[in-house]
């Protein structure tokens, strides 16, 4: 191995690491939020504003990230931003009220809009396009690993320790994360040119406020319309009006120009829709295990183990199947095959062996590793190093929307096939048969924006031409 192909392999580990952190800590306190309530004297339905605190600032200050970067050095941010996520975590676990754990959260929050999108910038500037798809593996399983093993590892630390030692683990990963961030990353200066977009800043944050804000009340079933209304009013003439101001302005801080690039934007579109129906399994499955198969949340928890095991098992084929293929069939055909898997749990009932529903799991999870990795990899191929910092920007933007979307779509479309049977009646399987069914459909479309894809999209980092 390479110098040059170490230090890349190091840096995607070290952000690869920094994701999983933050992908984890957003997902591991939901099974521990009963614990909490009571250490907080709230009732847990009110430990949601923690929850969404934290997401709502994730989705605000992700578009300043690239600017910042720019401005500021890549290094700098990236350790600012495991300083701020560390200690933000050490004031979650020392809260004593709800108020004072919210405020920790939306410090996190800013923490996590910077760390994420600036690992993942680090990791395109330091590769080279042959070593693009293995270093983008190692960034993909952390987003699909951390809303599997997050949901059993809070149950587990809140069943035999307490909910504090959730945010107290963060403290030796931050510490050692930060360490090696200060001795591995190049201490590239700054490029950032113009002052700051205050205007596009507050247009592009409105508009991603009420757009999250949406749709994880929706996913929570609390929407109060007659707020969620007029704010998703001002967001959608907030966003209109961002997208105008980014197409006029010298230096936005949303740099659209990425979406000129026919690879970045028919991946990123279809990458969405893909997105949203994967995001809405590990919300919809385990719900399915417990309320109408009747499983043990530890039973339901080690069997959406299987799909971690597929998505670490597709890493080694990954490159073999990329050469092999090539990117356009690959995303197509392999994509038909994930939204499959979604079509198949959306067939399971209670009496499907365990064997069997382990199977579909593993098999998904083998699909969705080799979808994202491509995805991932594909919508930076064609850019140069000037939108780089702009492209990623969207990607991460467009991909917490695409999370928030699945979430959302998967509830909505439970409560729609529950509206057929009485109020009171207990949710049912054919429920979530539908919502699968339903949520398996928009990713189909997704996967079939990828036809758009010139045949020899990625040649690139195949190491061919043509």
């Amino acid at each position: 191995m390479t110098k040059s192909l170490r230090q890349s392999v190091v840096i995607a580990l070290l952000a690869a690491g920094a994701l999983f952190m933050e992908q984890l800590d957003g997902t591991v306190i939901a099974t521990a939020l009963p614990q909490m309530a009571q250490s907080f004297a709230v009732a847990a339905v009110d430990l949601n504003v923690g929850m969404s605190a934290y997401l709502l600032t994730v989705a605000v200050f992700i578009p300043a990230s690239g600017w910042v970067t720019d401005r500021f050095g890549a290094r700098t941010v990236f350790a600012s931003a495991m300083v701020t996520f560390t200690l933000a975590s050490v004031l979650c676990a020392a809260s004593g009220t709800l108020w004072q754990f919210t405020l920790a959260r939306v410090l996190q929050g800013m923490g996590g809009a910077m760390m994420v999108p600036v690992g993942r910038l680090i990791v395109l500037r330091n590769t080279e396009k042959q070593h693009f798809v293995r270093m983008i593996a190692y960034l993909t399983w952390p987003a699909l690993a951390a809303p599997v093993i997050g949901p059993p590892l809070g149950g587990f630390i809140a069943t035999y320790s307490s909910w504090h030692w959730i945010f107290l683990l963060n403290v030796p990963l931050g510490l050692a994360g930060l360490g090696l961030a200060l001795i591995l990353i190049p201490n590239s200066p700054g490029t950032g040119k113009g002052s700051f977009d205050w205007r596009g800043f507050a247009l592009t944050g409105l508009a991603s406020f009420s757009l999250m804000y949406c749709l994880e009340a929706a996913g929570r079933g609390r929407v109060e319309w007659f707020v969620a209304a007029p704010l998703l009013c001002a967001g959608l003439a907030a966003g209109a009006c961002a997208v105008r101001h980014a197409m006029r302005a010298v230096h936005p801080l949303i740099d659209l120009s990425p979406f000129k690039v026919p690879s970045f934007a028919i991946t990123v579109s279809g990458g969405v829709l893909f997105r949203t129906a994967i995001s809405a399994a590990p919300f919809l499955l385990p719900l399915m295990f417990q309320l109408a198969f009747g499983l043990s949340p530890l039973d339901s928890g080690l069997l959406l183990l299987a799909v971690f095991a597929g998505n670490l098992g597709m890493k080694p084929a990954t490159n073999a199947v990329l050469a092999r293929f090539g990117f356009r069939r690959t995303l197509i055909w392999n994509g038909a095959l994930a939204m499959a898997t979604i079509f198949t749990c959306g067939l399971l009932t209670a009496t499907t062996p365990a064997a069997v529903i382990a199977a579909v799991l593993f098999l998904s999870g083998l699909t969705r590793s080799m979808e994202f990795t491509a995805i991932n990899a594909l919508s930076f191929s064609d850019l140069d190093q000037t939108r780089m910092s702009g492209a990623n920007t969207l990607f991460s933007m467009l991909q917490q929307m695409g999370n928030a979307l699945g979430v959302a779509g998967g509830a909505i479309m439970l409560r729609a096939a529950a509206l057929t049977h009485p109020a009171d009646a207990e949710v049912t399987t054919a429920d979530f048969h539908f919502a699968f069914w339903a949520i398996g459909l928009v990713g189909l479309a997704g996967v079939g924006h990828f036809r758009g894809l010139a045949g020899d999209a990625g040649a690139a980092l195949r190491g061919k031409k043509g």
